[in-house]
């Protein structure tokens, strides 16, 4: 029988609206999205969120909510909302009248610790943020420290008097609104009304306002005894496509097996770059999330997933090819793909998290994958933006192979990782960046979806599929390619691979 996914998307960027059915799109599967949510600031329309889950919830054998877009209308406006508390929590209604409408729905949700970028912008964040925004970081982590009896390098007054009161106390209360629904949250996991909650820590840090939350909120799922149900890590734009694995192995009754196979085993130990956790407990939350298991058996194993970070410091995928040992000669690249071959020939599911570079897969990996022609023989590939965004990923490709082996739908979702992590991220994005001057132009903004930058980065990535992926150019297509932010960080592309 088939299954009916209901979806409700972070918001509507294609990482969160378009990939969990570009993966996960089957025969036996229907996954039901929205039709129209917000545009980056401009929230959904919060009413037709409510007939939506309402209508399609129904008859559904499964539904995956962001819980910030039933409250806010998606991510960046549960950064600026000046919603009330009590309004807020009152929306969590819904999910209780959907639990009662239909009793057997399994019912997976997210909510987000609001993040605290340590850099000035107000791109997603309020218009304050644009003069203010390091200051308001080193705030919160100066806080953060005093009350860990950890010294800071400026005094916590000193840095205080460079941000205007009222700013402050805008961002502060906003974040106590939020983190006061992250804990209502909690209650539906205690009513049985939500089976699985995950808290993501989205661009997060060691220190500052949203590791506070962070304590706050895993002592609430201490006290209340929900370890088992209420998962926090890093994490955000990924988490619908860790969520859907899980709902289909849990339709399925499977529990995958995950070996790692790190490049150097002192990755282990590293904080990757947006994150505040060592990676190593990072990554057994992720497996945990998908509804798999870590072995540390590559011969029981089902998957193999291939990890691809330093030994130290993680650099930005633009800096690439580093020059510290920590990955030219800490990282046992041959090793390691000698290892990857060896599973393949064996018939093993092999994904590969390249997560050595922040925003951007390692060229060199892509260039080994090439050159032995293993690009569409290994069943996962991701390396884009954070960590976890890659881990998260690779983990679905390998969950989604598992179940359904290489469709074209997969191997369309494969060549897409490729150009757009590889391709754009680590190359074309900052080729164009630093061309669009000439446009009148700047990175966060491109004025349109569908112009003459979509055009030249269109052409500049059929380049490096020529030139980089030369192994499958011939059968690898784009046949669309649009900015759907109008600026230069994400891109939306369909690719084919035929």
């Amino acid at each position: 029988m088939k299954a009916k996914i209901v979806l409700l998307p972070l918001d509507e960027r294609p990482c969160n609206y378009l990939f969990p059915q570009k993966l996960f799109s089957h025969d036996d599967i229907d996954i039901v999205l929205p039709k129209k949510l917000g545009d980056k600031k401009i929230p959904a329309d919060l009413n037709e969120i409510d007939n939506f889950l309402t209508k399609e919830c129904k008859d559904a054998t499964g539904l995956i909510i962001s819980l910030d877009t039933l409250l806010y209308g998606g991510l960046v406006p549960s950064r600026i909302h000046n919603e009330n508390e009590d309004n807020l929590k009152e929306r969590l209604q819904m999910l209780r009248d959907i639990r009662r409408e239909n009793p057997g729905l399994i019912i997976y949700a997210f909510n987000i610790i609001m993040r605290c970028p340590n850099y000035s912008s107000s791109d997603e964040e309020p218009d304050y943020y644009e003069n203010y925004g390091r200051e308001i970081h080193e705030i919160g982590a100066a806080m953060h420290k005093s009350h860990l009896g950890v010294e800071n390098i400026l005094p916590l007054d000193e840095i205080i008097e460079k941000v205007p009161v009222r700013y402050l106390n805008d961002y502060i209360s906003r974040r106590k609104v939020n983190r006061e629904l992250n804990l209502a949250s909690l209650d539906l996991v205690k009513e049985n009304i939500v089976d699985a909650l995950v808290v993501p820590q989205d661009d997060s840090c060691k220190y500052g306002y949203a590791a506070i939350d962070q304590r706050d909120i895993r002592k609430a799922i201490i006290e209340n005894c929900l370890d088992d149900k209420v998962l926090m890590y890093p994490g955000a734009d990924e988490v619908e496509l860790t969520l859907m694995s899980r709902m289909i192995n849990t339709l399925k009754g499977k529990k995958p097996k995950i070996y790692l196979k790190y490049a150097t085993e002192a990755a282990k130990n590293i904080i990757p770059l947006y994150e505040g956790n060592m990676l190593a407990g990072t990554l057994k939350y992720h497996v945990l999330s998908a509804g798999c298991q870590l072995t540390e058996s590559y011969e029981m194993a089902d998957i193999i997933m291939a990890v691809t970070a330093p030994a130290g410091s993680m650099e930005e995928a633009i800096n690439q090819p580093s020059k510290y040992p920590e990955y030219y000669a800490e990282r046992n690249i041959a090793e390691m793909f000698d290892f990857i071959k060896c599973r393949l020939a064996e018939g093993k599911i092999v994904t590969i998290a390249d997560n050595a570079y922040a925003n951007g897969g390692d060229l060199q990996i892509i260039r080994l994958l090439n050159a032995n022609n293993l690009l569409m023989k290994v069943d996962g590939y991701a390396g884009w933006n954070t960590s976890a965004n890659t881990v998260g990923t690779a983990i679905a490709e390998a969950v989604d192979s598992y179940h359904f082996k290489l469709t074209p739908t997969h191997q369309n979702f494969l060549g897409l990782r490729y150009i757009e992590d590889a391709g754009y991220c680590s190359v074309v994005r900052q080729q164009v960046t630093n061309e669009l001057q000439k446009y009148e132009m700047n990175y966060f903004d491109v004025k349109e979806k569908d112009g003459i930058i979509s055009e030249i980065v269109k052409e500049r990535l059929e380049k490096f599929i020529k030139n980089e992926l030369s192994s499958i150019s011939a059968n690898l297509q784009i046949s669309k390619l649009i900015m759907p932010w109008r600026r230069m960080f994400e891109v939306d592309i369909d690719v084919a691979f035929k």
